[in-house]
């Protein structure tokens, strides 16, 4: 791609190496290279949770793709527009879904994916002692990242909106984790452990998670899925998703939208942007290579070159404020209101449920403490939600 870009347009291209695997640390590792200046890179693919806190680094992209800026999807808009800049453009949309084994749902007479965690467990448990029964001993039900990172934070989201436990930060800036609500999920998730999930999930990253699902050690998988981003002006409110990732598949694969909970039913929101230095001294330059990846992109994912599985009818509304059980919407961490504080927030977040999976803590002491934390991380005030 570095060549074929060079030879269409005469820029040459240095990529730099050695990006960590995690986002929290990519984060750091973005921020070193933009202390850099003029010096460091001039063009980054960057997470959406990052933005507000990098925006002052990153160049406005309106002047220089005003037909994108106006294309990008309502959806999408309050992640990528900060203080009335254009501080990147989508280029990959993510959403949680589930894979499963379909092959194996339909050996255990499962007509129809799980819509709720109660339904998931009653599978999982029933294939997974099926499958150890047939001598697939390293079998388990269900795999997902447990690690103390950004996708448990994403996890444990899904997992407490579901319940009604509130989105961490409510969109008046309340704090809300401390409730009821918020830890019996995680305490729902703790009991997965070592009963349908391995006793190692709390250490799984996502690759373990993903390679343990793809090797045939496992019936359902937390995964993230997504679309290209560039030009959405003509995406419906309905996400049409599509598995990201490699290797290949024991079985036979397919995805659904999460299980849902007594409330609701969710995933959480992500995704990467293509950003602009603002000390870059080629912005036209820059903004041809983010063309060129975008249009890139679309190809490869036109062609079939960079997804396992397509999924249709959407399985996510996007615009819906209203979820059910049988159909799924979008939720977003909370940067929108926190931008600047969102890494810390996070770290405290997926810190404290990671000790209630690992027994460090139980769920209602580390709602306590998470709650004061959060309170005193963002100056703003607890939710309203009672305590039992």
């Amino acid at each position: 791609m570095s060549a074929e870009f060079t030879t269409q347009t005469g820029i040459r291209l240095e990529n730099i190496r050695g990006v960590p695997a995690e986002t929290l640390d990519q984060l750091s590792f973005v921020r070193k290279l933009l202390q850099q200046g003029s010096e460091g890179p001039e063009v980054l693919e960057v997470d959406e949770t990052w933005l507000g806190m990098l925006k002052d680094d990153l160049l406005d992209l309106r002047p220089y793709m005003p037909d994108l800026a106006h294309s990008i999807a309502p959806a999408l808009e309050s992640s990528y527009f900060i203080g009335g800049k254009l501080v990147a453009i989508p280029y990959q949309n993510h959403v949680g879904v589930l894979a499963f084994r379909a092959d194996l749902l339909r050996k255990y007479g499962f007509g129809n994916p799980p819509a709720t965690w109660t339904e998931l467990e009653r599978m999982a448990l029933r294939i997974q002692e099926g499958e150890r029964a047939h001598g697939n001993k390293d079998f388990w039900g269900y795999v997902w990242p447990g690690a103390a990172e950004e996708s448990l934070t994403c996890n444990a989201l899904e997992w407490q909106v579901d319940e009604g436990g509130g989105k961490i930060i409510e969109s008046d800036g309340a704090v809300s984790v401390d409730n009821p609500a918020a830890i019996h999920a995680w305490q729902r998730a703790k009991h997965w452990i070592g009963w349908i999930s391995p006793p190692s999930v709390p250490e799984y990253r996502e690759s373990d998670a993903l390679g343990a699902f793809n090797s045939g050690r496992s019936a359902f998988l937390r995964v993230w899925a997504g679309e290209p981003g560039g030009d959405s002006s003509q995406q419906d409110s309905n996400l049409h998703v599509t598995i990201w990732g490699t290797g290949h598949q024991v079985g036979e694969m397919a995805i659904t939208a999460l299980p849902g909970g007594s409330v609701s039913r969710v995933g959480t929101l992500g995704g990467v942007g293509l950003a602009v230095s603002k000390y870059s001294k080629h912005p036209q330059e820059d903004a041809a290579l983010v063309r060129f990846l975008l249009r890139k992109q679309l190809e490869s994912f036109e062609k079939g070159e960079i997804h396992l599985f397509v999924a249709k009818p959407a399985l996510y509304d996007v615009s819906s404020s209203n979820p059910d059980t049988a159909r799924a919407i979008v939720i977003a961490r909370p940067t929108r209101f926190d931008s600047r504080d969102y890494e810390k927030v996070s770290r405290e977040y997926f810190g404290a449920v990671h000790a209630v999976l690992t027994g460090e803590k139980r769920a209602s002491a580390a709602a306590f403490e998470l709650q004061k934390n959060l309170v005193r991380i963002t100056g703003q005030q607890p939710g309203l939600v009672a305590r039992e």
